[in-house]
């Protein structure tokens, strides 16, 4: 019986890095208050994180300046310019089709 498998599982096998890199930890708190803000905003509004886009980009570009990550533009972090958010147009909105079967005289059940 091999001790190795037991505990080890199999001696063959070589982490693998992650893609994105290794995240240092915040040892010294220097995002802490940013992160603590998003935190109590995901709270407030019922866990709906695109309510606190703003504080978690403001929390990512925090931990870029302080080398806790590795420097990536913040669109390729699905945020977009503030140019591109004001500038965005609202999804048309498709018809309302049960009105339009009210009006024709819907009833459920009844094929015409």
């Amino acid at each position: 019986m091999s001790a190795g498998g037991a505990f080890g599982g199999s001696r063959g096998y070589q982490p693998r890095a992650p893609e994105k890199g290794v995240f240092p930890l915040d040892h010294f708190g220097e995002c802490k208050q940013i992160s603590q803000q998003y935190l109590a905003c995901l709270k407030a509004n019922a866990n709906d994180a695109a309510k606190c886009r703003e504080i978690s980009k403001l929390y990512l570009q925090c931990r870029m300046d302080r080398n806790l990550m590795a420097r990536q533009d913040l669109k390729e972090l699905g945020f977009r310019s503030e140019e591109q958010q004001q500038t965005a147009v609202p999804q048309p909105s498709k018809p309302d089709s049960n009105a339009d079967k009210q009006k024709q005289g819907f009833i459920a059940g009844v094929r015409r």
